[in-house]
């Protein structure tokens, strides 16, 4: 972020970092609420003692108390201006709805009920959020996710969630209405990113505790300190023992504490992750194990065909064109890449022959296929229906060969044909989970941040393993159920360890719901996405990198900028102490180590430097502390050697440098 655009953003959010000033919102952040008292107190000794020294520190703990709302407002602005677009994806649109009895309706979309049936044709607008349950569609999503290309939605299967506000581009569906109007996934993101259903985390309510108890601790000991300063003969002014209490709670942290929440938040938004609560994002710094489903998750989620097989006598020639007809007429996935990888291996693109009829597949006979005009019918299916179908005794070649499929993490699926009497056993397909690019190395990232992946698959073990080594992933568990997922992230968590994992079917939201960090693919079902606690709208698991560094660097920002605001502190005592008591105790004057030129001076070098350091360490906030794999030892040893060595050095250094401003000033210096 450049100085320039910061600025910008500043100027732009500092009427509302006004409208802050209301003492309602600023009781929810104690420390700034207990500089709003001062500045109050100070703003009322000025008409009693309308001094230069006491307007310039009214002056300066306003803007202390301002910019600490302003590092609020800009965080909030950035989010704003997301839920400006979003809303402009909002339409009311016109829903068909579909009756019991088939008729269809016109509807206003804000009027949909939970269960409702609407038809949205090429060139509509989905009405509400809901699955698809009849036909396949693309849709454009953009107005979602920002990315340009249409996305596939389908009934059945894990792709079949479509959000309101996006547009169908071909064919026609039938979607049912999952969420209410005012609750969709447009409405939650439109909450999330303008922070207005943003939670203090966990870790942030502890830091507040933490914030409170110190402030406590300075108010008891300033309020000590007027007896004891009036009984050493050096009374002191209400105004000096304010500017004392605010330069020594930790306003720094205070008024940055909730931007960096809310900038962490943010950040995900920009990588395309929704966090659907900030302990999620803590969650996230801290997790030790992600576990992964496989179908759609590490793999594409659709078997494809990678070679074709011949048995016996049969050429390649012969099996190709044969599985090809076979496949003419089967819409599924497997039978579109087998018509497709037919084709790549020089297969005439011809239609199926006059009189042919295709056999759809089916539960009982696990089969599919055509029937020609001449009485032939091709078959192709798992290896034990293709043995009840042929009869007989099955070739030696073929039992060797789906072994050898089945051991490579393949799906063998056997073709077979018969003419009367005669039946042949012609070869077998080899359908394989394509593993998506770049697992390998996005694995090994996650590796050596000291992150355990686990692979999930109902798949058998020799299948799991053998995409568990393809895709590098360290550990798998193979023909898992629900309840064996569950069991397996309780076992993870009883030890101690945080857990996060993706998916993006129903089978996954029990899982999800579970899980310390649930991520649910924007392409699953409603189902995993509800039960998540983030949602991936580019549908990229290996997005979990990115929310890990994102975690982790929210928790190093705030503790960096916590260890920064208490060190700073440090500085603070040699400039005011001394100033305060130099008069009853000349002996102080050793202490005043940065030779600042008069007590007020030194009071209010102190008070400029607390307000202007809130400015200078906003763009850090937003951004937060540059995030390197590390241990947690070092992280803390760079802690302390930046950013508690830097906060007790740089007030010296700035306290002195205003002082020298200021002290030419009548009245003050």
């Amino acid at each position: 972020m450049t100085f320039s655009i910061l600025l910008k953003q500043m100027l732009a959010q500092l009427p509302a970092a006004l409208r802050k000033l209301d003492p309602r919102h600023l009781w929810r952040s104690p420390v700034m609420f207990i500089v709003w008292l001062g500045s109050v107190a100070t703003t009322i000794a000025v008409f009693a003692d309308p001094s230069t020294f006491t307007i310039s520190l009214a002056i300066w703990l306003w803007l202390t108390v301002i910019f600490g709302n302003l590092a609020e407002a800009v965080a909030e602005g950035r989010g704003k201006a997301q839920a400006a677009s979003l809303r402009a994806a909002r339409t009311d649109t016109i829903a068909r709805v579909v009756g019991p009895d088939g008729t269809e309706s016109s509807v206003p979309g804000t009027q949909l009920k939970v269960g409702d049936l609407v038809l949205v044709a090429a060139g509509e607008v989905i009405p509400g959020d809901g699955d698809v349950v009849v036909g396949v569609a693309s849709v454009d999503e953009s107005a979602i996710t920002g990315e340009s290309a249409p996305v596939i939605r389908e009934a059945g299967g894990d792709r079949s969630a479509v959000t309101g506000g996006t547009k169908v581009l071909s064919d026609e569906i039938t979607v049912k209405i999952t969420s209410a109007p005012g609750s969709t996934f447009l409405d939650k993101m439109i909450a999330l990113v303008e922070g207005t259903s943003r939670r203090k985390t966990p870790n942030e309510i502890a830091l507040s505790i933490l914030l409170v108890s110190l402030t406590l601790v300075f108010v008891l000991a300033v309020a000590t300190l007027a007896p004891m300063a009036d009984y050493a003969g050096a009374p002191q002014d209400l105004t000096v023992l304010i500017a004392l209490l605010v330069c020594l709670i930790p306003t720094t942290i205070g008024a940055l504490l909730s931007a960096i929440g809310i900038a962490g938040m943010d950040r995900l938004v920009r990588v395309n992750v929704l966090a659907m609560s900030g302990r999620a994002v803590e969650a996230a710094g801290d997790v030790s194990t992600l576990l992964l489903d496989k179908t759609g998750t590490i793999t594409y989620g659709n078997r494809q065909a990678a070679r074709f097989v011949p048995i016996g006598s049969v050429t390649d020639t012969e099996l190709r064109d044969v599985v090809r007809l076979s496949s003419l007429a089967d819409q599924t996935p497997e039978g579109r890449s087998i018509v497709a990888l037919a084709l790549a291996e020089g297969a005439d693109d011809n239609d199926l022959p006059q009189g042919a009829s295709f056999v759809e597949f089916t539960a009982q006979t696990r089969m599919s296929g055509v029937d020609l005009a001449d009485g032939t019918q091709i078959r192709k299916g798992a290896g034990s229906a293709i043995h009840g179908w042929v009869g007989g005794t099955m070739p030696s070649q073929l039992t060797d060969v789906i072994e050898w499929i089945s051991s490579d993490g393949g799906t063998p699926l056997v073709v077979a044909s018969k003419h009367g009497d005669t039946s042949t056993v012609l070869g077998v397909i080899h359908l394989k989970d394509v593993v998506k690019e770049g697992m390998v190395e996005r694995f090994a990232q996650l590796r050596s941040m000291g992150i355990r992946t686990v692979m999930v698959t109902g798949d058998n073990a020799l299948t799991a393993k053998s995409i568990a080594a393809e895709a590098g992933v360290d550990d798998f568990l193979a023909e898992a159920t629900p309840e064996d997922k569950m069991d397996l992230i309780r076992r993870e968590q009883a030890g101690g360890r945080l857990v996060a994992m993706t998916g993006d079917g129903t089978n996954d939201a029990p899982a999800l719901a579970a899980a310390d960090v649930g991520v649910a693919m924007n392409t699953g079902t409603s189902a995993a996405k509800e039960a998540g606690n983030m949602v991936d709208l580019d549908s990229d698991p290996t997005k979990l990198i990115d929310i890990v560094e994102i975690g982790k660097q929210l928790l190093i920002t705030r503790g960096a900028l916590t260890t920064f605001s208490i060190a700073n502190d440090v500085a603070k005592y040699f400039a005011i102490i001394p100033a305060m008591f130099m008069v009853a105790y000349p002996s102080l004057d050793a202490l005043n180590i940065m030779g600042l030129a008069t007590p007020q001076s030194a009071i209010l070098s102190a008070v400029i430097f607390n307000a202007l350091v809130i400015v200078a360490l906003i763009p850090l906030a937003l951004r937060g502390v540059k995030f390197r794999p590390a241990s947690a030892s070092a992280v803390l040893r760079r802690n302390i050697l930046v950013f508690g060595v830097g906060g007790v050095i740089a007030p010296f250094i700035g306290i002195k440098l205003i002082d020298l401003l200021i002290s030419t000033i009548p009245g003050i210096g």
